[in-house]
């Protein structure tokens, strides 16, 4: 049985087992970072919704907020929603996140009156 790669730009190409197997490998890992990502903006967005409910912000203001923590801690924005959402489950905040968190709700909070 034969391969071809198909391409807008490129004739059709034939690709040996290496090829098809290199192919299969970078969209696997493609699929992967795709996956990820997906997961990283459910969680944001929940982070979000949670920084709404405890500030009583609007969510541009909550996203704002989370990007605040996320550069003052020197955090990735993603661990930073995921420590939110497991401080909102019972689990304690770090100390600089949490020192964080509250000045930037209060500079948001502060905005809107």
């Amino acid at each position: 049985m034969a391969f071809f790669a198909v391409s807008r730009s490129q004739p059709l190409k034939f690709l040996s087992a290496t090829d098809l197997a290199m192919e299969y490998e970078r969209l696997e890992a493609e699929c992967s970072q795709l996956e990820q990502a997906v997961s990283s903006h459910a969680i944001v967005d929940q982070a979000i919704g949670a920084v709404v409910v405890l500030g009583r912000i609007a969510p541009e203001e909550a996203w704002r907020v989370l990007r605040d923590v996320s550069q003052r801690t020197n955090t990735k924005l993603r661990v930073v929603a995921e420590h939110l959402m497991a401080f909102t489950q019972g689990a304690e905040l770090p100390e600089a996140e949490r020192t964080e968190l509250r000045k930037a709700i209060a500079r948001y909070q502060s905005w809107k009156r």
